[in-house]
């Protein structure tokens, strides 16, 4: 076996330029498929896993377009479920309105958020987190006081670069009408989240305030057709989702409707998943295809080099060697050609795959599995393709081989 190795690498450093270019087709098939593969994975991790951040534990309740008004959700529904569910954390509406806000300094849009005090926990837009002040609480809630909580790039556009905004007052206006806010809470800068739905200078402010304070602009928020819930751990999601649904159906006397329904974004997710593992799978597939022209061109060179060697053959025939011997010896030369091909591919694949991911601000994800594969795959190329040329090596019969010319 040493010597058949040692056989086989002289013959393919004897023509270093065809052995190359035997090989360019599996070396840009591998790097193709290597690029791709890492690339496409390390881009669905980000967005699953970005998403999975933010709706993990985290359930849509909503109700059926062909509800009427008596079956919306109503306040003490929600303060109903939070009592009565265990593992239920926060729930607060999705109510939102489209405006316009303005300061002492600067006016733009404004998407304005009401809900419950726990709308600081489900929020999906704003961060949860504040860097000033505070959130409103139960009372600024039932009274609907005329409080904001603002985020910090917000309040960094609307008052000239200051970010600590906490007692200034701003103002919204929504369909001819007005309402004016003091703000008391400031929270982490909410573009993160955002970026890729506005363009940055277009980008509107967010706020977030009671319900009951928003309802003043716009009374039909208050008729709620979906909230936001957020559980304990998302092992708890079934059972939470269940509950809140048979307790809605209940209170509005709606059992057995299919007016409610509970959905978790991980649900939504998993499909997403799939399609992009379907789709990075099939562009990997197609370039792969070059793969085939690669192993191709090795089954085209060691028949070349079947014909330029066949005295040679005759030659160790006629001193001993076995069919086997020299079925074996051209069979390496073939797995020889195509593994080296497939590790210059992997270095070339994995250095493609870290400029384009650097440039995508992504991490590229390559795993030891598939370098094994690749490895295992190119030399399975060679193996294939090696095949039929040695054993036309092996067949040669040694009187007629020694006298070609």
């Amino acid at each position: 076996m040493k010597a058949n190795f040692k056989m086989a690498l002289d013959s393919i450093f004897a023509n270093k330029m065809r052995s190359f270019l035997t090989m360019l087709g599996i070396i840009i098939g591998i790097t193709a498929v290597i690029a791709i593969l890492a690339v496409g994975n390390g881009a669905t991790s980000q967005i699953t896993g970005t998403f999975n951040d933010l709706g993990a534990s985290t359930i849509s309740l909503s109700v059926s377009d062909k509800a009427i008004k008596a079956d919306y959700i109503t306040k003490a529904d929600l303060q109903t479920m939070k009592d009565s569910i265990q593992k239920l954390d926060y729930i607060s509406p999705d109510a939102r309105l489209a405006g316009t806000i303005t300061s002492d300094f600067s006016d733009k849009s404004v998407i304005a958020y009401g809900g419950t005090t726990d709308l600081q926990f489900t929020n999906q837009t704003m961060k949860n987190n504040l860097v000033y002040g505070r959130y409103f609480n139960q009372n600024e809630y039932d009274d609907a006081k005329n409080v904001a909580v603002i985020s910090e790039d917000g309040a960094t556009v609307l008052f000239n670069g200051r970010k600590d905004v906490v007692g200034e007052k701003i103002n919204i206006s929504y369909r001819g009408t007005a309402l004016s806010l003091k703000i008391i809470g400031v929270t982490a800068s909410s573009q993160e989240s955002t970026v890729g739905f506005f363009d940055a200078e277009n980008m509107p402010v967010f706020i977030a305030t009671p319900l009951t304070t928003l309802e003043t602009l716009n009374p039909e928020l208050g008729n709620l057709d979906s909230v936001t819930v957020k559980v304990s751990s998302k092992d708890d999601i079934d059972s939470v989702s269940k509950q809140m649904v048979r307790l809605l159906e209940t209170r509005h006397e709606k059992v057995g409707d299919d007016l409610y329904s509970a959905t978790n974004f991980l649900q939504s997710l998993d499909q997403i998943d799939s399609v992009l593992g379907l789709f990075i799978n099939f562009i990997a597939a197609v370039a792969a295809i070059a793969l085939v022209v690669g192993g191709i061109g090795v089954m085209n060179i060691m028949l070349v080099s079947v014909t330029e060697r066949t005295r040679e053959i005759g030659t160790r025939k006629a001193l001993g060697a076995t069919t086997n011997t020299i079925l074996f010896q051209f069979l390496m030369e073939s797995v020889i050609l195509s593994l080296i091909g497939g590790i210059i591919g992997l270095v070339l694949g994995i250095l493609l795959a870290n400029g384009v991911a650097s440039a995508l601000d992504i991490v590229p994800s390559i795993t030891p599995g598939a370098v094994i594969l690749v490895l295992l795959f190119s030399s399975a190329v060679g193996i294939f393709f090696g095949i039929y040329p040695a054993r036309k090596a092996a067949k040669l019969d040694p009187i007629e081989a020694l006298r070609y010319e």
